[in-house]
């Protein structure tokens, strides 16, 4: 995974987990590294020739459930990992449980349904993993976390993790001789808003959409979010900035999951530049390397500035945050801006370095990393070196591919088969 050393937080996560019985409960703020810190501790202790499943590990949202699942399923030698959430069909899913897994990864209602249908037993689990608990309540998941605890008989042992402190931790989670790990003010860890410089960029129109695109033009190349407060705006200044040569793609609710999941994907593998966005994606979502962060629309709250903020700045990098104001806007009294910063343009247009290719075929069709990532430099004229991240999926696998090439690789791999199947070959964009 590329990780040569454990970070402070995880360190003191894994360390805490294997030399204390009872339960614990993290408060650790977003983008430092839960997500692995969780995955050690479940792994770390999983038991040997237990009844399956052993393990359930409850996510608040599709995206956050697919991350650790992913996280597990590179770490977890020899176990079966299986993912429940929204975007894979119930008989999909149902046929992944027959073959009962170690360790289910899900989202509260999803689990719940497999459940009620009778498709797992969960009274084996011994090991409970409630990720970012105050996401769960704000959502409103209690009433199906309680039932799925109720159906839980044999958990021994809970590990509950927080961007925010709970006050105090919900009964019904039935926390036993539980051991607190609180690093949202770590003594000597540098946390994500010192890592983060915020300067604030004055438009001279109450219209901020030409202050946003000098902005974005005069931000080096790199990955950028920005963060609206309503739908109709993230798609009014997606189809501004696309019709000013600005690679963009919108993300909100209204919009398809597998459409949400595929911009997701881009940002992450350099086939998109920049991406509008609303609050939807402030959490839950693993975007490595974020760059810039732009505030179009004001942060409602403190805790919301937080979020978006971190985006940027995961684990032990740096970034910036960039507020835009109109010319009768104020900043609220809880914000903190370090320095005034005013556009130059440096670029005229932007563009992403890599294009991402679609295939139609992915896990369930027995497709591997291995078989894209041979399949890709055999046959399509370029150097293994040059292919980006790979990512395969359900029922299909994504490639990135320099955007140079793009044409070429495409009209290469279009006739030929994969695995003795052909699966048709597409481009996103």
């Amino acid at each position: 995974m590329g990780i040569t050393a454990l970070n402070d937080m995880q360190r003191v996560t894994l360390d805490t987990w294997q030399h204390n019985k009872g339960d614990v409960v993290l408060y650790a703020p977003t983008g430092t590294g839960k997500t692995l810190a969780q995955a050690l501790c479940l792994l770390t202790s999983l038991p040997a020739d237990a009844p399956l499943p052993v393990a359930v590990a409850l996510e608040p949202s599709r995206e956050l459930a697919m991350q650790t699942a992913e996280v597990l399923r590179q770490l977890a030698t020899g176990c079966k990992v299986t993912l429940c959430c929204g975007g894979h069909t119930v008989a999909d899913e149902r046929a992944s449980l027959a073959a009962t897994p170690h360790i289910i990864v899900a989202t509260p209602g999803r689990l719940l349904d497999h459940a009620h249908r009778h498709h797992i037993r969960l009274a084996t689990t011994q090991l409970l993993v409630v990720d970012e608990v105050d996401k769960m309540l704000e959502l409103g998941f209690e009433n199906e976390m309680r039932q799925l605890l109720h159906l839980m008989t044999g958990v021994r042992r809970r590990l509950l993790t927080s961007a925010t402190r709970l006050q105090p931790v919900p009964p019904f989670l039935q926390l036993r001789d539980a051991v607190t790990i609180d690093r949202l003010q770590a003594q000597g860890e540098q946390q994500p808003p010192a890592r983060i410089t915020t300067w604030q960029v004055k438009s001279p129109d109450a219209d901020k959409l030409q202050t946003l695109r000098q902005l974005l033009l005069a931000l080096p190349p790199g990955k950028v979010i920005v963060f609206v407060n309503h739908r109709d705006s993230v798609e009014r200044i997606a189809r501004y900035l696309q019709h000013a040569g600005i690679q963009c793609a919108p993300y909100h609710g209204a919009l398809p999951q597998h459409e949400r999941e595929m911009t997701v994907a881009r940002l992450n593998n350099d086939s998109l530049p920049v991406m509008i966005a609303t609050d939807l994606a402030a959490r839950g979502l693993d975007i490595d390397t974020v760059t810039h962060i732009v505030h179009y629309h004001m942060p409602t709250t403190p805790q919301v500035m937080t979020h978006r903020n971190g985006r940027t700045a995961r684990v032990d990098a740096t970034g910036d945050a960039f507020v835009i104001t109109a010319t009768d806007e104020q900043l609220p009294s809880w914000m903190t801006v370090t320095r005034q910063f005013t556009p130059q343009p440096a670029r005229q247009t932007i563009t992403a370095p890599m294009t991402t290719l679609h295939l139609q075929a992915g896990r369930r069709e027995k497709l591997s990393r291995g078989d894209v990532m041979g399949f890709i430099a055999r046959n399509g004229g370029i150097d293994a070196a040059s292919i980006g991240h790979i990512d395969v999926r359900d029922h299909y696998a994504l490639a990135a591919v320099p955007s140079q090439d793009i044409d070429d690789v495409l009209q290469r791999l279009r006739p030929l088969k994969i695995k003795g199947r052909r699966v048709k070959i597409s481009m996103l964009q």
